[in-house]
């Protein structure tokens, strides 16, 4: 069995529009013909199809096969390349629940449309993708879902004495289907291997796929408290592994930006030695269409031929204690911003046509009546303005503590170098007196690095305007000088 190292997605994160677009905000057709640049072109083996808060091609299978056959000929669908869905949570997205039924049904089908295509077919999609996984009993729904009422109807009788499913309309496979599950929140990547465990309670896999955010562990505690956490949790993979002899393949979803991974074509020897462990990486929009092709697929080329290998052991406890602090600061920082960051987002191109994500900050009893927009919205909102996201909770961290962080962090004062060379000063003037002296104490602590940085002269210039534009209410095109300052980052955020 192939595992997957490149898995293209669909987060919108791009400032640049892929040529083939036929709208700013792909969708539907767009994306049929996305999947295949990712596999042709740049030599993705793995595209994520996101059926999560928004309208989905349940056809893209037999779409692809029809539009690209020579390419899919040569290139099989489930054996060397893959597709693989990303259904709703319906514990949480109670609204897009039925969505996942839709979903999974298709499934079947696309193993239909490559019954058509091929002489020995493999089912061309068979794993499904669960976010905000908190319990075994959410992946167990899914998975018995499936085997019970999708595949396992084609046994049952239409009526008493009649044909059963299957001889009328045909059989449905795969019989079962494998579900990763996409941790999102602290408390849930802490107890990771007890989620698991659980899970396998009745199941007898070769291997599991484990999905770990990035993004949205730092919108919600912080740059620091993600990483952090995300060792802790690589770590706690490594050893139920080990002990549970099953093949553990995580799956790491890394956006551009320092404050959501910093995955981009000029840095793949430092993600890989950041998170060794880690068997597949995702490759969102901005790493696909906001640099020069060559660079693209060169660096695709160096993640598939990563040689994975255990993290080094860290100190937990103290892991533990950086991200408490840390966490604590950065949401009693994001309070009094988030008027703002909300105003502004509200200004960030789509993209892509997707509803407001469900997280801590969204639920407004978890932090006060807090909510936040998406994390790529949220950094390109705070990138506008010259405030780079990176830099919140700092003031908590002691210069010895930073110290230490940094044998763990190995890519820390790399990725804050990044993010610096996008701060304007001229943000301070607009902040409350409680963040501002927060952001001011977070550089005597920074200070005491050696991070070499020079400020983006043309972001600044900017960002400059759009602090000015917001502080005479003149937001005619705040929209047009957010792409501008994006078109310098080379990602929206």
């Amino acid at each position: 069995m192939k595992i997957p190292r490149v898995m293209s997605t669909q987060h919108p994160d791009n400032v640049s529009i892929p040529f083939f677009a036929e709208h700013m905000d792909m969708s539907g057709e767009d994306e049929i013909q996305e999947a295949y640049y990712a596999f042709s072109h740049l030599g993705c083996d793995e595209q994520m199809w996101d059926s999560e808060g928004k309208e989905v091609d349940d056809f893209v299978v037999k779409k692809l096969f029809t539009k690209y056959p020579e390419f899919f000929k040569k290139k099989v669908l489930g054996k060397d390349i893959f597709i693989t869905l990303r259904i709703p949570n319906p514990t949480v997205e109670k609204e897009e629940a039925k969505i996942l039924v839709e979903a999974l049904e298709s499934i079947p089908r696309s193993m239909d449309a490559a019954r058509a295509f091929y002489e020995s077919p493999y089912p061309p999609i068979f794993e499904v993708i669960l976010p905000m996984t908190t319990s075994a009993q959410e992946l167990n729904r899914v998975y018995y879902f499936y085997k019970n009422f999708i595949s396992g109807k084609q046994h049952q009788k239409i009526y008493e004495g009649d044909l059963t499913v299957a001889e009328w309309v045909g059989d449905f496979l795969p019989q079962t289907i494998n579900v990763i599950p996409l941790f999102e929140d602290i408390p849930f990547l802490f107890n990771i291997d007890k989620i698991l465990s659980e899970y396998l309670q009745d199941k007898k896999f070769k291997y599991l796929r484990v999905f770990l955010a990035r993004s949205d562990p730092a919108l919600n505690y912080g740059l620091i408290s993600a990483v952090l956490i995300l060792k802790i949790a690589l770590k706690k993979l490594e050893k139920f592994s080990s002990q549970k002899e099953i093949e553990i393949y995580p799956i790491l979803g890394v956006g551009t930006p320092p404050f959501r991974g910093n995955l981009s074509p000029y840095n793949i020897e430092r993600i890989l030695s950041e998170y060794p462990s880690v068997e597949t990486f995702t490759i969102q929009s901005a790493f696909k269409y906001d640099f020069p092709i060559e660079d693209v697929i060169n660096a695709i080329k160096k993640l598939k031929t990563l040689i994975r290998h255990p993290l080094e052991d860290f100190d937990k406890r103290f892991c533990e204690k950086i991200i408490e602090k840390f966490s604590k600061e950065y949401q009693t920082l994001i309070i009094p911003l988030s008027p703002a960051i909300n105003e502004l987002a509200k200004y960030v191109p789509k993209r892509r046509t997707r509803k407001l994500h469900i997280g801590l900050f969204g639920y407004s009893r978890s932090i006060k009546g807090v909510t936040l927009p998406r994390a790529i919205n949220f950094c390109c909102a705070c990138y506008s303005i010259g405030l780079p996201p990176e830099i919140f909770g700092l003031s908590a961290i002691s210069k010895d503590e930073l110290k230490d962080l940094i044998k763990i962090y190995k890519n820390l004062e790399y990725d804050l170098s990044l993010a610096l060379q996008y701060f304007n000063s001229k943000c301070l003037e607009f902040l409350p007196e409680e963040v501002k002296n927060k952001i001011i104490k977070s550089f005597e602590v920074l200070n005491s690095l050696n991070i070499e940085y020079e400020t983006d002269m043309e972001h600044k210039e900017v960002t400059t305007k759009i602090l000015k534009n917001l502080k005479y209410g003149q937001i005619s095109n705040l929209g047009d000088l957010i792409i501008e300052a994006a078109y310098l980052r080379k990602f929206l955020g």
